[in-house]
């Protein structure tokens, strides 16, 4: 194999570029990034030729098929630049001996306060407020406090701890569904998930997907939800069911939801939600603030190095 395209990494993290931490951490070790951000969909056969001579890849969290992988040839290692990796075919690169790291514990803070934040725009109304001010009006809207509220956190990791840690801070009663309860912990009561759903005044995912397909949230789920409830999501599109949101949000069902993540990214013209007044979308942000980009790319890059140099890297998921 040719040398050069032996130590080829490919980048297609859309914050990471020539230059930078990443990029001169790799080249110190004797690699050659090549970049092709992630924007959208690709081609077809853009999908197949990605991984064209490249040993290694730090990936955005675009679809990585068994198809694609298939094809490459010399690819022995890839690290996602933030926690899920759902939407990597993990078991097509376990039968090609390809490695799949991820990044956890990088981003948790900035997807916390974005959590915190989106819970307290929904609460106060203030995208409507926001863009009525700008048409000349002056709104009087009464919103709500979170203090004195029951905060429903699904999945404790390292995110669901830091928002509970916050939403403790605000005054909140923090209800946790989770299969890891942490009983030392006396400021968060562990209750099963229905309870969790039932009782909260925001309701917030930060959790993986099942691996079943099905939606962690689907119609029975948001009818267990009180009426008066927001849903907010920063973890994984496919927690939801889109159609049945919409119809909740649309039908009074909840009062509504706060997104920054969709099941098909980025959203669609025609997707049902833009046109539904009682939730906000935002566009994947919740980790994406300079400090944990930083961190998350070097650590993705220290793992891509690792297996490379023959070292076991921190974060293996297959």
């Amino acid at each position: 194999m040719d040398l050069a395209m032996a130590a080829r990494v490919l980048i297609t993290t859309d914050y990471l570029r020539p230059g930078d931490k990443v990029d001169r951490l790799l080249r110190e070790h004797g690699l050659e990034p090549i970049y092709s951000p992630s924007r959208g969909l690709r081609t077809p056969a853009d999908r197949k030729a990605l991984f064209d001579g490249a040993v290694g890849a730090i990936l955005a969290s675009e679809p990585v098929t068994a198809d694609m992988l298939a094809g490459a040839a010399s690819l022995k290692v890839i690290a996602r630049s933030g926690v899920g990796y759902d939407s990597i075919d993990t078991k097509a690169a376990q039968r090609s001996g390809i490695r799949v790291c991820n990044t956890p514990g990088v981003n948790h803070d900035a997807v916390a306060e974005m959590t915190i934040g989106l819970m307290i725009m929904a609460a106060r109304s203030l995208p409507g407020v926001i863009q009525s001010v700008k048409d000349g009006h002056w709104p009087r809207t009464a919103g709500r406090e979170l203090r004195g509220a029951t905060l429903g956190i699904i999945g404790y990791g390292p995110s669901g701890r830091a928002v509970a840690r916050l939403g403790g801070a605000l005054g909140m009663t923090v209800l946790v569904s989770t299969s890891h309860p942490d009983p030392s912990d006396p400021a968060v009561r562990f209750t099963d998930l229905h309870t969790t759903i039932s009782k909260a005044d925001y309701l917030t995912l930060h959790t993986r997907s099942d691996g079943t397909g099905k939606p962690l949230i689907d119609c029975s789920g948001l009818q267990a939800m009180k009426p008066t409830a927001i849903l907010i999501n920063t973890a994984r599109g496919s927690l939801i069911d889109e159609e049945a949101l919409a119809d909740a949000l649309t039908g009074g069902q909840i009062a509504g939801a706060a997104l920054d993540v969709v099941q098909d990214e980025p959203l669609t013209a025609s997707h049902r939600l833009r046109d539904v007044d009682n939730v906000l979308i935002t566009s994947h942000l919740a980790g994406q603030t300079i400090e944990a980009r930083e961190r998350a790319g070097v650590a993705a890059a220290h793992a891509v190095i690792d297996v490379l140099e023959g070292r076991e890297p921190t974060n293996v998921v297959a």
